[in-house]
C-alpha cells in the first residue's frame, strides 16, 4: 500500500504544548487504573519511610560532628571513646538504611518499567491500531524506541528525581531547622560595642546563594530539553536505518549496493553526531556553572557563619554543625542544581511517550461517518458492498456494480483493480482502509481469514508460526503434522520446536505452503487472496486447488488482483474500475475505524 498518501492520523490536541504537569497526570491516571498500582504504591511508601529514617540519622550525625569537634577542641580525651562509639552507631544505622533505601529505589525502577511497558503494549496492540499507526505520521515512527528505550528511560529516571527531591525535601526541611536555631548564635558587633542577631541568618544566606545558583542553571541549561528530544528520534532513525540493511543484506548483496547504503548512512550518522556536539557544548556550558556553584559551597557557609564564632556566642563546635546544617541546606537546595541534566533529559523523554501514547488512543477517537466507508457485520453471515468508493492516492475506484452480495459457498474474482487499489480495496473489506464511501457488510470476523502476497511468519517456534494466532498448543501434535504433511513440507516435522527466523530460513515458496498448512489447521469458511497471480507457480496451483477441493470445498474463497492466476477455479467475476470524475483526487485519512466486540480477535491474516 502507498502509505505516502495517507495523511497523519489526528493526535490528541496540543498535547506537546500542555505543560509538564498535565503530561505526568495522563500517565499517573494510567497507572491508577492498572493492576500495578498496589505494588508500586507499596514500594514507594516503605521508600518514603526510609528517606525519613535516613533524614532524621542525618541530623543525628551533624550534631555528633559538632560534639567532635567540641571534645577535640576541650581536649576532653576521656569522654572520645563514647564519642567514637556513637558515631559507629549512628553509621551503622545509616548504612542499612542507605542500602535498604538502594534496593527498594532499583526495585521501583524495575516495576515502573513493566507497568509503563506494558500499558504501551496494551494501547499500541488494540485490534487495527498497529497498522493505524504505522501511517500516523511522526508519532508513528519507531515504535521499538518509545516502547523499548524511552519506557525503561522515564521509569529509571522518574524514580531516581522522585526520590532523589523527597530526600532534599525532607533534609531541607529538617536542617532548615537546625540552621534557624544556630542562626541565633551569629551575632554582628557594632562600631558602638553593640551587637545584633538576624533572625533565620543562616537559611536566608543558604536561600540566596541556591537561588542564585538554580537561576543561573536554568538560564545556560534549558535548551537541554529541545536538543534531548532531537537526539532520542534522530539515534531512533540511524538505528532504523542499521535495522533495515541488515534486514535486506541479501538483495542489497545481488545488487552490489554497499557503497550507495553506505553514502545513505552518512546522512542519519551525521545528524547525530551534530546533535550530540550541541549536546556537549551545552553540558560544559552548564558545568561553569555547577562545578563552580558546589566548589564555592566550601568556603561560603564559613564565610557567613564566620562573624558568629568571632564575635558570638558560636564555639569552634557550633561553627562546624552550622557549615555542616547550612551544606545540607544548599544540598538540597541544589537538587535542581545538580539534577537539570538529568531533568531536561527526563522532561524530553516524558514529552515523547505522552504523545505516543496519547497518539495511540486518537486513532480510536469518535469522529464523524462523512467521507468514510462504512463497515459493519452482515445479518446473514455473507459479505456484501453497497455504492462502494475508495479514495486513492490519485483518484477513486468502485465496483461496476453499484450493490454485490456474495453468498457462503462463492468463488470470487475481482478482475481489474488498478495497481494502487487492489490493496486498498482488501483493507477496505477489513476495515482497514476507511476513505471513501459506501458500506462493507462483513461476514463474522472468527469465520475469516487472509492470506497476503506475503505470509506473515512470527518470531517464535515453527509450531506457533503454523497455529498462529491461536495458541501453539491450541492444535495436537497429530493435526499440525498432518497439516504439513498435506502441503508437502513434511520435511520439518523434526524441526517444530526449533525457533528461528522463518521468514529467512524458509522459501517465498516454502512461507506460502506453510500459510496453506495454517488454513487447513484452522478451516475457515470464508479466505481472502490478495493479488495471487503474482507468487504461484504451478505447483502451488496444484495445491490450492486440491485444498480447495477437499478439506476447504465449502469454504468461501475472494481473489483481489490483477488477473486471476487460477483459471476455473473462481466460479464470479466481479469488476473494479477507476472513477470518472472531474473532481480533483482526495487525499484519503486514516480515520479512527469502528469498534468491534470481542470477537474481532477471530479475524487474522494467514
Amino acid at each position: 500500500m502507498q502509505s505516502a498518501a495517507i495523511a497523519p492520523v489526528r493526535q490528541t490536541p496540543n498535547i506537546a504544548d500542555r505543560g509538564v504537569l498535565a503530561q505526568l497526570t495522563c500517565l499517573l491516571r494510567a497507572l491508577g487504573g492498572s493492576q500495578y498500582r498496589l505494588r508500586l504504591g507499596i514500594l514507594a511508601v516503605a521508600l518514603g519511610s526510609v528517606v525519613c529514617v535516613v533524614a532524621y540519622g542525618q541530623i543525628r550525625l551533624n550534631e555528633w560532628n559538632g560534639t567532635l569537634t567540641d571534645t577535640l577542641e576541650q581536649r576532653a580525651f576521656g569522654n572520645l571513646g563514647s564519642v567514637i562509639v556513637t558515631f559507629f552507631v549512628i553509621v551503622s544505622g545509616l548504612l542499612l538504611l542507605v542500602v535498604t533505601q538502594t534496593w527498594l529505589q532499583e526495585t521501583i525502577k524495575i516495576r515502573l518499567r513493566e507497568w509503563l511497558t506494558h500499558d504501551l503494549l496494551d494501547t499500541w496492540l488494540a485490534p487495527k491500531r498497529p497498522y493505524l499507526l504505522a501511517h500516523a505520521g511522526e508519532v508513528g515512527v519507531h515504535p521499538d524506541q518509545y516502547i523499548q528505550a524511552d519506557a525503561r528511560h522515564l521509569a529509571e529516571l522518574s524514580a531516581a528525581l522522585a526520590f532523589g527531591l523527597l530526600q532534599s525535601s525532607l533534609l531541607l526541611i529538617s536542617f532548615s531547622g537546625v540552621l534557624w536555631i544556630l542562626s541565633d548564635q551569629v551575632a554582628f558587633r557594632l562600631d558602638g560595642g553593640g551587637s545584633f542577631t538576624i533572625p533565620g541568618y543562616m537559611v536566608w544566606c543558604a536561600l540566596l546563594y541556591a537561588f542564585t545558583g538554580s537561576w543561573l542553571t536554568w538560564l545556560v541549561g534549558r535548551p537541554l530539553i529541545r536538543i534531548n528530544a532531537e537526539r532520542y528520534a534522530r539515534e531512533a532513525d540511524l538505528r532504523f536505518a542499521v535495522v533495515r540493511i541488515h534486514e535486506s543484506a541479501e538483495a542489497i548483496a545481488f545488487h552490489a549496493g554497499e557503497t550507495d547504503e553506505r553514502q545513505t548512512m552518512n546522512g542519519a550518522i551525521t545528524t547525530v553526531v551534530t546533535l550530540g556536539r550541541q549536546l556537549a557544548n551545552g553540558v560544559a556550558r552548564l558545568t561553569w556553572i555547577t562545578s563552580g556553584y558546589g566548589w564555592l559551597a566550601i568556603v561560603v557557609p564559613v564565610v557567613v557563619a564566620l562573624p558568629g564564632y568571632m564575635y558570638g556566642d558560636l564555639s569552634l563546635g557550633g561553627l562546624a554543625m552550622v557549615v555542616g546544617a547550612f551544606n545540607q541546606v544548599q544540598q538540597a537546595l541544589r537538587w535542581f542544581v545538580d539534577n537539570f541534566s538529568s531533568i531536561a533529559d527526563w522532561r524530553a523523554t516524558l514529552l515523547r511517550v505522552v504523545t505516543f501514547r496519547a497518539g495511540l488512543l486518537s486513532l480510536n477517537t469518535p469522529t464523524s461517518n462523512a467521507g468514510r466507508i462504512a463497515v459493519d457485520y452482515h445479518p446473514r453471515g455473507k459479505l456484501a458492498f453497497e455504492n462502494l468508493s475508495i479514495v486513492l492516492p490519485d483518484g477513486a475506484a468502485g465496483l461496476e456494480e453499484p450493490r454485490v452480495e456474495i453468498h457462503r459457498g462463492e468463488r470470487v474474482f475481482i478482475a481489474g483493480c488498478p495497481e494502487p487499489g487492489k490493496n486498498e480495496l482488501l483493507r477496505a473489506m477489513a476495515g482497514l482502509w476507511p476513505s471513501g464511501t459506501g458500506t462493507v457488510l462483513q461476514p463474522p470476523p472468527q469465520d475469516v481469514m487472509y492470506m497476503p502476497p506475503r505470509p506473515y511468519l512470527p518470531a517464535a517456534t515453527l509450531r506457533a508460526a503454523i497455529t498462529y494466532p491461536a495458541d501453539a498448543g491450541r492444535f495436537d501434535e497429530a493435526a499440525v503434522c498432518s497439516a504439513l504433511k498435506r502441503v508437502e513440507l513434511d520435511r520439518l516435522i523434526a524441526r517444530l520446536g526449533a525457533r528461528e527466523r522463518w521468514d529467512k530460513v524458509l522459501s517465498t515458496d516454502e512461507q506460502h505452503r506453510l500459510a496453506l498448512a495454517r488454513l487447513l489447521l484452522h478451516a475457515p469458511t470464508w479466505v481472502f487472496f490478495e493479488d495471487t497471480a503474482s507468487c504461484m507457480n504451478e505447483e502451488h496451483c496444484r495445491l490450492i486447488r486440491s485444498i480447495f477441493g477437499s478439506e476447504l470445498a465449502a469454504a468461501s474463497v475472494i481473489g483481489i488482483g490483477t488477473s486471476p492466476a487460477l483459471d476455473g477455479f473462481y466460479t464470479r467475476t466481479l469488476h473494479f474500475r477507476r472513477l470518472q470524475s472531474t473532481a480533483h483526487p482526495v487525499r484519503p485519512h486514516l480515520r479512527p475505524v469502528p469498534r468491534y466486540p470481542a470477537a474481532e480477535t477471530g479475524r487474522h491474516a494467514v
